[in-house]
């Protein structure tokens, strides 16, 4: 059998037919991952617990690392509040499929194929979503789903897999596979997953993700909740005090003692008459040390989402608006972050697969379209627009590519209808006058020679003034040196401003002359 033309991004051999059903329900092995249910390590979670699960994770068995993760984020809000803005900041930002560079006219046909499907992928912001769950489980997981489509290879949607499903190869602690039993799992199909992974900090995939650093604030969270929830429950009710008279039966006793313990949350009771209840005042404590506990977990939890903490529990005391600048900066850096290791593994996973399937230029895996994101930010128009022209009257060489990349405006294709602007007033009163003067020099049957009388005629006086004083001095001189010092001290006295107007304006006339007499091929 003649080996597919069709490799993955590794180099391994791709046929069409291995699309029609995904690997979880097409392998027997791995149905079992659908009936598997979480065991909620939350539940009972001490620092020994916490050590062990992670330890087991590092070994390849990520279960129960990625089941903390689900009910550290079901259980804490706090957590899910501050992963959601960092998710939801994900979502509105523009995007684009790049050719390679210096593209054929077939790459870049290719790459607008692409750009069309992506844009028809109604699936998509979600996919976004859901490989931002890599930010706290270490990685996410999407099996595609394809269809042939008008005989076009599509992906009409994907199926989020539970991080639970997956392992780690036991010879290569940054591989993920599918638990089927075996030891070592089984293989990911190429070109049928999106395979995202995180990186909060460098190490093997199973240490690379939020969880290992949140687990901690949200264990010593849970404590501190729940000696509060306890601390309430002692010292927040009065006491209540009953009395029996002496020599009262065990029968008496016990009627008294569950009218106190129910008085309280019923507001009601009987007792024998010659019984007495009091209510003393609340013994006396402070919650404080456990909310300063609270603080510190969600202030450390925040500080790890998001950089910062003023974006999310501003005091009012050193919340100032220029260190709330300074950390919605470092957000920004952060969505940055996410979004380019997005954009690299839909390239991988997702444009890579699709062009090779689908592109007409597709010739190998080295040189394919890649999925961008618009990252940068556009610059203030009114600014850059009144800047431009002195650079570029100063002589600067700056590309029309560079400045629409920088305000963010597209570039019109050549059949797009443009923007245009209109002269000002003096600058087109300016040039009817210049097309006056050429219409009555075109007239003339010998430009050269009337541009000469009139040149003469308008510099002869301003060169008989300034040759005037000159004569003067050299009639009545003495000696030479005496008209050298004579004629220097003219310096300022005789003006050349006319005259310069005047050659300047003989000058434009005739370039004038010159241009109209090329256009009638003179």
């Amino acid at each position: 059998m003649a080996q597919s033309i069709i490799q993955d991004i590794w180099g391994r051999p791709i046929e069409k037919a291995d699309l029609e059903q995904p690997q979880t329900e097409s392998d027997a092995r791995l149905l079992n991952l659908k009936r598997h249910y979480a065991a909620h390590p939350s539940a009972g979670l001490t620092p020994l617990k916490l050590a062990s699960l992670m330890k087991r994770a590092e070994e390849g068995d990520l279960i129960a690392q990625c089941e903390l993760a689900e009910d550290m984020e079901e259980k804490d809000a706090h957590i899910q509040s501050e992963l959601s803005k960092r998710k939801m900041a994900l979502l509105n930002v523009e995007w684009n499929i790049r050719p390679p560079r210096n593209p054929s006219k077939e790459e870049q046909y290719d790459a607008d194929l692409l750009q069309e499907l992506f844009e028809d992928a109604t699936w998509l912001e979600d996919a976004f979503f859901d490989m931002a769950d890599a930010t706290l489980k270490t990685f996410a997981n999407l099996e595609l789903r394809w269809e042939v489509v008008e005989g076009i290879q599509l992906v009409t949607g994907y199926d989020h897999r539970d991080p639970s499903w997956f392992q780690t190869h036991p010879d290569n602690r940054n591989q993920l596979r599918l638990r089927d039993g075996s030891h070592e799992g089984a293989a990911l199909n190429p070109f049928g997953w999106i395979s995202h992974t995180a990186k909060a900090k460098s190490g093997y995939l199973t240490r690379r993700g939020l969880v290992r650093v949140l687990a901690w604030p949200f264990l010593f969270k849970n404590y501190s909740i729940r000696d509060l929830a306890e601390f309430l429950e002692i010292y927040g009710l009065p006491i209540r005090l009953g009395k029996y008279p002496e020599g009262a039966t065990e029968r008496e006793k016990t009627t008294l003692l569950r009218a106190v313990m129910s008085i309280g949350h019923n507001a009601g009771g009987i007792i024998p008459k010659g019984m007495d209840i009091d209510f003393q005042n609340a013994a006396d404590g402070a919650s404080d040390p456990f909310m300063a506990m609270v603080a510190w977990c969600e202030k450390s939890q925040s500080k790890a989402i998001l950089g910062g903490t003023l974006t999310s529990q501003a005091d009012g005391k050193t919340s100032t608006n220029a260190l709330g600048n300074v950390h919605n900066e470092v957000r920004e850096e952060i969505r940055d972050f996410d979004l380019k290791r997005i954009a690299a593994t839909l390239t991988r996973d997702l444009v890579f697969p699709l062009y090779a399937l689908n592109g007409k230029s597709y010739r190998t895996r080295h040189r394919i379209p890649r999925f961008e994101f618009e990252l940068t930010e556009a610059e203030d128009i009114e600014r850059l627009s009144k800047a431009l022209p002195g650079l570029v009257n100063m002589g600067m060489r700056i590309p029309l590519a560079w400045a629409h990349e920088k305000t963010q405006i597209p570039m019109a294709q050549d059949d797009e209808v443009v923007l245009g602007t209109t002269k000002p007033a003096d600058t087109l009163q300016a040039e009817l006058k210049g097309l006056a003067v050429l219409k009555a020099l075109a007239n003339q049957k010998d430009v050269a020679d009337l541009q000469t009388e009139r040149l003469q005629q308008d510099a002869g006086g301003l060169l008989a003034n300034m040759i005037e004083p000159v004569r003067e001095l050299v009639e009545g001189a003495e000696s030479l040196t005496q008209l050298r010092e004579d004629i220097l001290s003219l310096q300022g006295v005789i003006s050349t401003e006319e005259l310069g107007e005047v050659m300047a304006q003989a000058m434009a006339a005739a370039e004038l002359a010159g241009i109209n007499d090329v256009k009638d091929g003179k």
